[in-house]
């Protein structure tokens, strides 16, 4: 059955770069845009739907699982080095406006953890419950 989780993987994927190749056509860009993002929201969408429940149940959904975790870092580490090399090619400008939104970003990290109200901390785990995880 795991077989099945990784082929229903497979077929959003191709379906998704097929929908990206065709977005770029239409915009007349000669890239593919947005395709592994549609097709991981197809994945999800999959999962979610009662005609595939049998596939994500069970060793199969297991599978589904561990390449969705899998699909997350590979995806954004391609999408960053896509980002690096074309602001190498851009210049002098595009590095400085990459390295100036970094910096902002961890200046700002000790303002966001401040919002909101701080919650009890949660119990902890009794011996049976730390095996599990």
């Amino acid at each position: 059955m795991i077989i099945y989780g990784v082929a229903l993987l497979s077929v959003c994927m191709v379906l998704g770069l097929y929908i990206g190749e065709i977005l770029g056509v239409i915009i007349r860009v000669q890239a593919n845009v947005g395709g592994v993002g549609i097709a991981m929201l197809l994945l999800v969408l999959a999962c979610s739907h009662p005609m595939f429940k049998s596939l994500t149940e069970g060793a199969s959904g297991t599978g589904i699982k561990f390449w969705s975790a899998m699909y997350i870092p590979i995806v954004v580490a391609m999408a960053a080095r896509q980002n690096v090399v074309a602001a190498v090619d851009g210049g002098m400008l595009a590095l400085l406006a990459g390295a100036l939104a970094v910096i902002v970003s961890f200046a700002l990290v000790p303002v966001l953890s401040k919002i909101g109200t701080q919650s009890e901390p949660l119990p902890p785990l009794d011996e049976t419950e730390k095996g599990e995880g």
